[in-house]
C-alpha cells in the first residue's frame, strides 16, 4: 500500500511526468530514426559521441552501451577535441552530437572540422531549428514540454529523453545485427553474465562427489552427505550410477515414513537424477535447475561416467 507523504507525492509526480515525456517521445519517432540506424549500420569506422555538461555524461553512457552491444564507439569531450583529440577521428566515423538546446558553443565548434573530415553527423537535440539541427545529416528530436525541475531549469526530463533515445538506437542496432547473449558475454567476460555464458560446467563443478553403495544404511548416507558438504550423496553399484539422495529427500522421508531409519540407500534414492554433460555451459545448467526446481545437477563426462556435481549459482 502506498503511503501518501509530501515527498512521496513529489516523487510520483516527477516519475509520472517523465513517463509521459518518454511516451510523447515515442510518438515522434519517424524516418529520421531509421536513417540514423542505417547510417550507423553502414558505418565503416566507429561511432563517436560528443556532448558537454549533462549531455556529456549521457554521451558517455550512450557510447558505453553501443560499445558493449557490438557497435564500436567511444566518447569525445568537445572541449578536449580542440586540443588534439580531433586526431582520433577518421572520415569513416559517424559522429553523434548531443545538446538539448542545439546551441552549445563547444559542440557547435566541432561542426566545421567534422564537415571537413567528411563525417556524417547525427544530432540529438530538443530544438529542430537550432544550429546543430541545421548542420547535421540526421536530426533526432527529443524536445520535452518542460523539465520536471520545479524551476524548469535543471536538466532532468530532457536528459532522460536524450538517454532514452540513445538506448532506443542501441536496441535497434542490437536487433539489426542479431546481437546475441553470447556476443554480449564476450564483451563482459569479467561480469556474472560473462562467466555464466562463457564458462563450462566442468570448470565449476565439484569433482569430489560423495558416493555410497546401494546397500548403505541411512546413517552411512548421512555421514557421506555430511563429509561431502553439498547436500546430497550419489548412489552407485559396481561403478554404475543408480540414483541420488538429497538432504531434502531424507527430511521429507523422516516426516512421512516412520520406518525410514531401517531402510538402505536403494530404498531412499531417486532413480532418475537429472544430469548434464561436462562440456555444456553454466547457463544451460542454471536453466535446467530453474525449470526442474532443483539445486544441483550430476555431471557426466564424454564417456557417460560420473564426473562431478554442479550447484545452482545465485
Amino acid at each position: 500500500m502506498t503511503i501518501d507523504t509530501r515527498y512521496g507525492f513529489i516523487a510520483r509526480y516527477a516519475l509520472q511526468a517523465q513517463a509521459r515525456a518518454i511516451n510523447q517521445l515515442a510518438e515522434r519517432v519517424d524516418e529520421n530514426f531509421e536513417k540514423a540506424v542505417d547510417m550507423i549500420l553502414t558505418c565503416k569506422g566507429r561511432v563517436i559521441v560528443s556532448g558537454m555538461g549533462k549531455s556529456g555524461i549521457i554521451g558517455k553512457k550512450m557510447a558505453a552501451t553501443f560499445a558493449s552491444t557490438g557497435t564500436p564507439s567511444f566518447f569525445m569531450h568537445p572541449a578536449e577535441a580542440f586540443h588534439g583529440d580531433l586526431g582520433i577521428i577518421t572520415g569513416f566515423d559517424v559522429v553523434i552530437l548531443l545538446s538539448y538546446s542545439g546551441e552549445t558553443e563547444e559542440v557547435i565548434r566541432l561542426i566545421p572540422s567534422l564537415q571537413s573530415f567528411g563525417n556524417q553527423i547525427i544530432t540529438i537535440a530538443g530544438n529542430e531549428h537550432s544550429t546543430l539541427a541545421k548542420n547535421s545529416d540526421v536530426f533526432l528530436n527529443v524536445e520535452v514540454e518542460r523539465e520536471v525541475c520545479p524551476n524548469n531549469l535543471a536538466p532532468t526530463t530532457s536528459t532522460l529523453a536524450t538517454m532514452a533515445m540513445g538506448d532506443a538506437l542501441a536496441v535497434a542496432l542490437i536487433q539489426a545485427k542479431g546481437f546475441q547473449p553470447m556476443d554480449f558475454a564476450r564483451f563482459h567476460p569479467g561480469g556474472s553474465l560473462g562467466r555464466k555464458l562463457l564458462t563450462r560446467v566442468k570448470d565449476v563443478m565439484h569433482k569430489e562427489v560423495p558416493t555410497v553403495d546401494v546397500t548403505a544404511s541411512l546413517r552411512e548416507c548421512l555421514m557421506a552427505m555430511t563429509i561431502g558438504r553439498i547436500g546430497l550423496v550419489v548412489v552407485m553399484q559396481e561403478n554404475e550410477l543408480q540414483g541420488i539422495i538429497t538432504d531434502g529427500d531424507i527430511r521429507r522421508g523422516l516426516m512421512n515414513e516412520e520406518g525410514l531409519v531401517t531402510k538402505c540407500a536403494k530404498d531412499l534414492m531417486s532413480t532418475t537424477p537429472y544430469c548434464i554433460d561436462e562440456t555444456r555451459l553454466v547457463a544451460d545448467a542454471e536453466e535446467i535447475m530453474r525449470e526442474r526446481k532443483i539445486k544441483a545437477l550430476l555431471v557426466k563426462d564424454k564417456i557417460d561416467n560420473l564426473a562431478g556435481v554442479v550447484e545452482i549459482f545465485n
